[in-house]
């Protein structure tokens, strides 16, 4: 469940960092009642960063099979020893 908190709590950056890092989740600080920014521990953000980087090239495996652009194993093997020498 994520976490809300106020503006005014991000002075206290020891509670800050500790929340940031108990939670794999995002921390929301609202300004005046309002959604302002969110806060997260660096591991956090690079996990991710590496999971939305993941999920891009899924995608992108997924538009070249859907095009037909597929090789067999033993083709790309053979251009790839064609193209570096064994």
């Amino acid at each position: 469940m994520p976490q809300i908190i106020p503006i005014r709590d991000l002075r206290d950056t020891t509670k800050l960092s500790e929340m940031c890092h108990s939670s794999n989740e995002p921390i929301f600080v609202t300004k005046n009642g309002y959604g302002d920014m969110v806060v997260m521990s660096m591991e956090s953000y690079e996990q991710r960063i590496a999971q939305i980087d993941m999920y891009a090239k899924i995608m992108e495996a997924k538009a070249q099979a859907d095009a037909g652009e597929l090789s067999d194993g033993k083709s790309a093997l053979k251009k790839l020893r064609a193209k570096y020498g064994e």
